[in-house]
């Protein structure tokens, strides 16, 4: 076997940069969704490359597999002829998985270091504390005006909602009272942990109004499963509506 026989390889590593930078346009979203939010924006193109990059990767090595089966059958009954080793093809199946590794490791540390950016706070509109607990959620919604916070509690038996605006960049204050849970909006592309004395911050905006599944992804317990909460997103007349809503609740409890 000579080098010559992994130029469709070599051609893969140079291809791969231009099958993440493309794909978003030229293939489906392989279980996402364009658009949704600021997170898709960042990630689907980076999830279409991989698979793409995989496939060729995969299609490749069947290739090679296959080869040998169908080609190099035995013929007679005399020994095959006996290769100790070939220096070439040893370095060339041993860099080109690195290569490959290094371009799909360059271009997730470039998206995720965008994904977990934090603006400074004059470029954030809206301000929710997301604490996990066993075996639910809570969201304090920090733009309640003077009475500095709206809170929901959700139950195992009843998954809490989380609203958003549509096309409002929302800071996420992540925390957890008891052990680590994971704090996942699949749809969306993002899931960040919330550690017991320790504070994460996310944020995105939510660019589809609908409604999106969100979950614990952390396996936290006994009922882990039951961790479940909606994602609503909304237009801001209606999400401005809502918190007026809780204020004039929580006014009403306290009174």
């Amino acid at each position: 076997m000579h080098l010559p026989h992994f130029k469709p390889s070599l051609g893969l590593v140079a291809l791969t940069p231009l099958l993440a930078g493309c794909a978003n346009g030229e293939v489906s979203g392989l279980g996402f969704e364009e658009g949704i939010s600021s997170v898709n924006d960042q990630s689907l193109s980076l999830w279409q490359g991989a698979w793409i990059a995989g496939a060729v990767v995969g299609v490749i090595t069947l290739i090679l597999i296959l080869w040998p089966v169908f080609f190099h059958r035995k013929k007679d009954e005399n020994f095959p002829k006996q290769t100790q080793y070939n220096i070439p093809v040893e370095i060339a199946y041993t860099l080109i998985p690195f290569l490959i590794v290094a371009v799909l490791f360059y271009f997730t540390v470039q998206r995720e270091s965008k994904i977990v950016k934090i603006s400074p706070d004059s470029q954030v509109s809206h301000f929710i504390d997301v604490v996990g607990f066993q075996w639910s959620w809570q969201f304090k919604y920090k733009d309640a005006g003077d009475f500095k916070s709206a809170t929901v509690t959700g139950t195992p038996a009843q998954p809490p909602t989380l609203y958003l605006p549509q096309g409002q960049k929302v800071r996420f204050t992540l925390d957890a009272n008891d052990v680590v849970h994971g704090f996942w909006i699949p749809a969306f592309m993002i899931q960040m942990q919330n550690l017991p004395g320790v504070t994460n911050q996310l944020e995105f905006t939510a660019n589809k109004l609908g409604t999106y599944p969100g979950r614990c992804n952390i396996l936290c317990g006994r009922n882990h499963a039951q961790m479940l909460f909606t994602v609503k997103v909304v237009t801001l007349a209606e999400y401005q509506s809502y918190i007026e809503g809780l204020v004039a609740e929580e006014k009403a409890a306290i009174a």
